[in-house]
């Protein structure tokens, strides 16, 4: 069965109504028969019938064990990392989401925990940081902003061969193209505010365990921090699994127009996608995804902060704002906005400059988007002798 059908004929009917729609439990308590005695839940923080539907969901959309809805994709990456403690080591990509990086760097470092920051395309460097308190692997696969691909099965091996945990960052893939868990990871972690939620409209963040073991432990701090999913947000994202792969192969294929479009304007100097055939990481994408995604990054010639903020401010239907994934095309400039928070010398290494700019290519039409890229590109085109 393909995984669209599968994912929507597994959201349950309501047995009490026959409702055909997931029903909101909108309620922080329920009431019992008698003192500890209940139907399976007592207090929304601890469980709620509308957010196990999800958390059951995305289970089976990644073939994991167990799934866990947070209030947003921090939280959720926070509840991953709670699980280690003062003393041990993560391995982390050394162009992670800015967020992700802060964390690391700031409350974790306080706690005790230190983190190699590492080009985990390099088998040889990730050999190189592992160190006997290493207890995490930490990738994102594309990374943000410039869409490198990790082979996850390669660094799994290795994860497995030390005896530690690989989490993987699946938020720009979605489990419609990628599924790290059957790659080898322990854990996947989702902004479900991005892809999954899908319209712009729901901060969240989920997390799958590869086991019931780690399902457990992540479950407990779900519960212990309390920063969970509501009712209504929860059944906002159900209804974003429901069209999850129609849309992104959509996202996809448009992406895929402007990647290529992109790669033929002089104005460009460089383009990121992992669906173009010279894309470093093009096989290995195309051993582990079924469809590419929906962003695009790409350089300008002219790679200054000016034409970065020019081009911008010209286009129409690429609107400026943070996060992707939703049904309207965004364009960020990473270096002030998503990433900001990244210091600048280390902005090489993310592959940052001034004249780098992200799209998250909306549902539009194509052509439509294009015709607005090229009038931002001429507004910052190069005159010839420059360019040459």
């Amino acid at each position: 069965m393909s995984f669209t059908t599968d994912l929507i004929h597994s959201i349950p009917v309501d047995e009490a109504t026959g409702a055909i729609s997931v029903p909101i439990y909108q309620t922080t308590t329920f009431v019992h028969s008698s003192p500890g005695v209940h139907q399976g839940y007592d207090y929304t923080r601890s469980g709620n019938p509308t957010r196990k539907v999800l958390e059951d969901l995305i289970a089976k959309a990644e073939k994991g064990s167990t799934g866990a809805a947070f209030a947003s994709g921090m939280a959720a990456i926070d509840a991953v990392l709670r699980l280690l403690k003062a003393g041990d080591h993560i391995i982390a990509g050394n162009d992670i989401y800015g967020g992700t990086y802060r964390l690391l760097t700031t409350l974790y470092k306080n706690v005790g925990i230190t983190v190699s920051f590492v080009d985990l395309q390099s088998e040889a460097e990730i050999q190189l940081a592992l160190t006997p308190q290493t207890r995490l692997i930490w990738v994102e696969t594309p990374t943000n902003p410039s869409l490198k691909i990790v082979d996850i099965r390669k660094v799994a091996r290795i994860a497995k061969a030390h005896n530690v945990w690989l989490a993987v960052d699946n938020t720009f893939a979605t489990p419609a193209a990628q599924r790290p868990i059957e790659l080898g990871a322990d854990f996947v972690v989702h902004s479900a505010t991005k892809y999954i939620g899908g319209h712009s409209d729901v901060i969240s963040g989920l997390v799958v365990a590869a086991t019931k073991e780690l399902g457990e432990q992540i479950l407990f701090v779900q519960n212990a921090t309390g920063a969970i999913l509501s009712p209504i947000e929860s059944w906002l994202l159900i209804r974003g699994l429901e069209t999850l792969e129609l849309r992104f192969r959509q996202h996809s294929e448009n992406a895929q127009a402007i990647a290529e479009y992109l790669s033929e304007r002089p104005e460009v100097k460089e383009v990121f996608y992992p669906g173009l055939k010279v894309h470093a990481g093009h096989a290995i994408a195309t051993s582990q995804q079924k469809y590419f995604g929906g962003i695009v990054s790409f350089r300008l010639r002219n790679d200054t902060w000016e034409a970065a903020r020019k081009f911008t401010t010209v286009t129409k239907l690429f609107k400026l704002a943070e996060s992707l994934g939703g049904i309207k095309s965004l364009i960020a400039h990473p270096a002030s906005m998503t990433h900001a928070s990244i210091p600048k010398e280390r902005h090489a290494a993310f592959g940052i400059t001034d004249g780098l700019l992200r799209l998250s290519v909306g549902l539009e039409e194509p052509t439509d988007l294009i015709a607005d890229l090229r009038r931002a590109l001429k507004a910052v085109s190069v005159p010839e002798e420059i360019i040459l």
